[in-house]
């Protein structure tokens, strides 16, 4: 079982990134949370287990056909026992 933070750069804003990130990671059976940062950035935290983690990011950096991925940063973090995947919004 691991945990990232991913922060994602680019039109990821305004796209429907948010859910399309929240459909991919509930396929997997990945927990965590997705929300928009007042940068314009999207940020993203996933647990679960690591093959399916990074099905996650390889189908999210395809993206929904209508965002752009610029960059990621990928962070392993402590893990927090999140029962589901939410989006947040706030």
């Amino acid at each position: 079982m691991k945990r990232y933070r991913f922060r994602f750069y680019g039109r990821v804003q305004g796209v429907g990134f948010r859910y399309f990130v929240y459909t991919k990671a509930y396929a997997l059976g990945l927990n965590g949370f997705v929300k928009n940062l007042d940068d314009g950035t999207v940020e993203a935290e996933v647990e679960g287990e690591e093959k399916e983690i990074l099905k996650f990011l390889d189908l999210v950096l395809k993206g929904n056909g209508i965002s752009r991925i610029d960059d990621v940063e990928k962070e392993e973090i402590d893990i927090k026992g999140d029962r589901k995947f939410k989006i947040l919004y706030y």
